[in-house]
């Protein structure tokens, strides 16, 4: 059970109805990350804003899922595991990226090295050694790259964070953390 209510879609007005309607009609449901989200206008605007910026930048969408299933098992988030479990199958993701994912590990050899930076990331707090941005970049990825490997985790954490704080229910097929290989679509 959710510990902050999630928003009834039925009560929202002004900014948070449009930004929710917005959602609607791009992904076709609202999912229960965003009902909590809309209890600030400001806060899911501007997760909505940075998550849209981001789909600009360099990273593939399967990057950008990668990323955030390795944030989501790092941070034992089952909802945002759940999601872009989900979401990643979308995009074109197969079982054994999303298992490969969520453990840093990618068969080309820069998306590995952009998955085990945003690991690194997550578990260091940010404090990369030299070491670990050096071997990132010896693996092709650019200091944009990183940078926008950064921007992807923070996003993502923002996600997980919120999940966790407010309890929500996933409304997802639902994937647990611990588990690589626990999907069934």
């Amino acid at each position: 059970m959710n510990r902050i209510a999630q928003l009834d879609l039925d009560r929202a007005t002004g900014k948070t109805k449009q930004l929710l309607e917005q959602v609607q009609t791009e992904v076709e449901v609202v999912p229960n990350l965003f009902r909590v989200l809309g209890l600030s206008p400001a806060a899911l605007d501007g997760y909505l804003n940075f998550g849209e910026a981001l789909v600009e930048g360099s990273l593939t969408p399967k990057i950008r899922e990668q990323i955030a299933l390795v944030v989501a098992e790092c941070n034992m988030c089952s909802y945002c595991l759940s999601e872009h479990t989900f979401i990643g199958v979308k995009v074109g993701l197969t079982e054994k990226d999303i298992a490969d994912a969520r453990h840093a590990k990618a068969a080309i050899r820069k998306t590995d090295a952009i998955l085990k930076l945003a690991r690194s990331i997550v578990v260091l707090r940010g404090e990369v050694s030299d070491a670990d941005l050096n071997a990132t970049r010896t693996s092709g990825v650019s200091d944009g790259e990183i940078v926008e490997t950064v921007a992807n985790v923070i996003l993502n954490i923002f996600g997980n964070y919120v999940a966790h704080i407010a309890r929500t229910v996933v409304d997802f097929p639902e994937v647990l953390p611990g588990n690589g290989n626990n999907y069934t679509p």
